[in-house]
């Protein structure tokens, strides 16, 4: 994948390994279960607990042609990004899900890990810098689904990771034939999406030459959701498969049985050109493969997250919206 190379690029020389993990992992939790969190932490966590359930956005369910729908929309029939993997387009039909609104920040993820006896993440020497506030954690895989069932116990509704599915039909108002997922379906540099220029201040004032994500800059979607065409490959519960959509089935396909590789949608955003011209990867129909626990060199160890640049946004298959009308 171009773009994550260049990431890659940036960051340091960053070695993947390929492994396959297991979906009914469960956290590792150093501490006691028996052992209750101080009153401060749980006080933390209510307040995360509020706020997820005011932003899980309830999508309501039905049918759409997803993948890449060029030859539906296009005069001259011919697919918009040319990428392999986001075709045919293929009916699916889903129930009704809810998304959150945004990517989980570092401040979210720090109250999972105090919860549950783990360490920080990103407290390297580089990846230090990306712990802005309003920034979203880079995480594993594995860290993003343990994350998500840890907090659907915390709010009393099961959560994961959302499918492919879920996240393009949300990404589309809901299957509408929309390329860019932003608040008017369009790319436009410095009003919905981050310019270059943008991201050159972000990195003075951090004092690095690297893009820092930020999140909740620019307006959302038509159904509220934040970020999903910039700052951080998002984690998705399929495992990946370039030719899937040959044989994916109509009603709530949840990806591959089994794989190495695990699927993200959005995109990293290096540089707001690149982003725009490379692979379609800032498109709603754009997918891709990642190995869901990267490792990086002994020389880097100290000094790099292998999984900056992948981000976790929570669903629900929950038929329900969270709060009440």
């Amino acid at each position: 994948m171009i773009l994550k190379k260049m990431i890659k690029q940036n960051l340091a020389i960053i070695l993947l390994s390929s492994i396959a993990l297991t979906a009914c992992a469960k956290p590792s939790e150093k501490n006691n279960k028996n052992t209750q969190p101080s009153p401060e932490l749980q006080q933390k966590i209510q307040q995360l607990v509020d706020k997820t359930k005011k932003n899980m956005i309830f999508v309501e369910g039905g049918s759409f042609m997803m993948g890449d729908f060029g030859p539906i929309t296009r005069k001259d029939k011919l697919p918009i990004t040319g990428l392999y993997a986001a075709m045919p387009v293929h009916k699916v039909t889903l129930d009704n899900f809810s998304l959150n609104a945004y990517k989980t920040t570092f401040d979210d993820f720090d109250l999972y890990t105090e919860a549950t006896g783990q360490p920080k993440i990103s407290t390297q020497e580089v990846s230090r810098f990306f712990r802005q506030p309003n920034a979203p954690a880079g995480v594993s895989w594995q860290q993003a689904h343990n994350y998500c069932q840890w907090l659907g116990e915390k709010v009393g509704i099961p959560m994961n990771l959302p499918t492919e599915a879920q996240w393009e039909y949300a990404a589309r108002n809901r299957g509408e034939y929309i390329i860019y997922p932003t608040d008017n379906g369009e790319y436009e540099l410095g009003r919905n999406v981050w310019s270059d220029e943008q991201r050159s201040e972000v990195k003075k004032s951090v004092g690095i030459d690297m893009p820092i994500p930020i999140l909740g800059k620019f307006p959302p979607t038509p159904l509220g959701f934040y970020d999903l065409a910039t700052d951080g490959y998002e984690w998705m519960s399929d495992w990946f498969d370039p030719n899937y959509y040959k044989n994916s089935p109509e009603q709530n396909p949840q990806g591959p049985a089994t794989g190495t590789l695990k699927s993200i949608r959005s995109t990293y955003q290096v540089g707001a050109a690149q982003s725009l011209q490379i692979g379609g990867s800032v498109t709603t129909i754009y997918r891709g493969g990642e190995n869901p626990e990267p490792q990086i060199n002994d020389a880097d160890i100290n000094y790099l997250n292998p999984n900056d640049a992948t981000t976790v946004r929570c669903a629900s298959n929950s038929q329900q919206p969270f709060l009440p009308k």
